[in-house]
């Protein structure tokens, strides 16, 4: 079996799986299907972004709990610019 050196490269490795998939997905999948595909995988690797490159996995559970809260309160500010976009009117 295959041992890497460093689970980093893996990780890394992983990520560029993950960016072919994207660009896969924006040739094949259109509309609602492929915008959902595409979050999704984003989800994916800013997952593994925090997990792994930001140490997340060795933290301690206060920041873990402190990440998920900024991961939260993006999610709500984004919320909150959709909602604005959507129900203004541009007349």
């Amino acid at each position: 079996m295959l041992r890497l050196a460093n689970p980093l490269v893996l990780i890394w490795m992983i990520l560029m799986l993950l960016l072919a998939t994207t660009i896969g997905a924006s040739f094949l999948l259109t509309g609602v299907v492929g915008l959902s595909v595409s979050l999704s995988i984003a989800l994916a690797k800013s997952a593994l972004i925090y997990w792994r490159y930001m140490h997340l996995n060795e933290a301690t559970a206060l920041s873990r709990m402190a990440a998920l809260a900024a991961a939260v309160w993006l999610l709500i500010l984004l919320l909150f610019l959709c909602i604005d976009y959507l129900t203004r009117s541009f007349a």
